[in-house]
């Protein structure tokens, strides 16, 4: 028997118009949306299934849905530029954040990555996230409040990540989102353990070069790689088969690294004189 999801007073819904144009709105009884194709009331939307199909005052047809967290991030307030889903499914995947795993995040921003940390860590996990901006953090709770509601498993400090790498317990993973990372190649060894993954999240191909000669100068890392990630639709209909126009392309570079245990006598090794970028 096919089970049926219905839309709830208080819950998100993602709504689609014919043009392909999205909307996300919290569903409040007695509440009205409104665009430029007419209006919808909230409680036509209410007690109607996940999938639904519902009409504006002036006819237009829309297809209302659950957002997934990738159309939710898209979506969502921000107060800082959100790392794009197609990052975040390559940070997921290359930091090997698992059920119950403790991951130190820093740079919350306005959450993305902090959501995308916690659904894979899921109750069992624990995601301590350090931003020193106390706007963002404000702005990144409110976003992950509204998807998840109350969580548990997260511990927010408003300071530097540095001034409590020393106080932390060992933690499985550590996920960076912050603009100079190689300082902290050094300070994570006394908190990521050993076998554990390092990863940073860096918009330009100079910082990440930077920390990549970091990691590999230190004997506390090793399998040290750098990529970036394109994503290019195409459009599928009829005989009309070619890639869309518009891609997201080029978005931030992603640098991986194994903590492993340093070999004995190895010590961290200078910068060579002759690199270029």
């Amino acid at each position: 028997m096919t089970i049926l999801h219905h839309f709830q007073d208080g819950e998100q819904v993602l709504l689609i118009d014919q043009r392909g144009k999205r909307y996300l709105l919290l569903l409040r009884k007695g509440e009205t949306f409104h665009c430029d194709r007419g209006w919808i009331h909230h409680e036509t939307i209410i007690g109607q299934p996940d999938g639904a199909w519902v009409r504006t005052s002036k006819g237009t047809r829309c297809l209302a849905i659950r957002p997934t967290l990738a159309e939710y991030v898209l979506d969502m307030p921000r107060g800082a530029q959100v790392i794009y889903p197609k990052d975040l499914a390559m940070v997921l995947f290359w930091a090997d954040i698992f059920p119950g795993a403790r991951v130190l995040e820093a740079g919350m921003g306005s959450g993305a990555l902090t959501l995308a940390l916690l659904r894979a860590v899921g109750p069992e996990g624990k995601v301590i996230t350090y931003e020193q901006r106390e706007d963002f953090a404000r702005r990144a709770l409110a976003n992950i409040q509204t998807r998840m509601g109350e969580v548990t498993n997260l511990a927010v400090r408003l300071r530097p990540v540095e001034e409590g790498l020393g106080e932390e317990e060992p933690v499985d993973r550590a996920v960076f989102d912050l603009p100079e990372p190689w300082h902290l190649v050094e300070p994570v060894t006394r908190s990521l353990r050993s076998g554990g993954i390092f990863l940073s999240y860096l918009p330009t191909i100079v910082q990440s070069h930077q920390l990549s000669e970091a990691l590999r100068r230190h004997p506390g890392y090793a399998l040290v790689e750098t990529f970036e990630t394109l994503m290019r639709p195409w459009n599928i209909d009829g005989l009309s088969v070619r890639p869309f126009h518009r891609m997201v392309a080029h978005t931030g570079f992603i640098t991986v690294a194994r903590r492993v245990v340093p070999e004995e006598g190895v010590t961290v090794r200078p910068i060579e004189s002759n690199q270029s970028y």
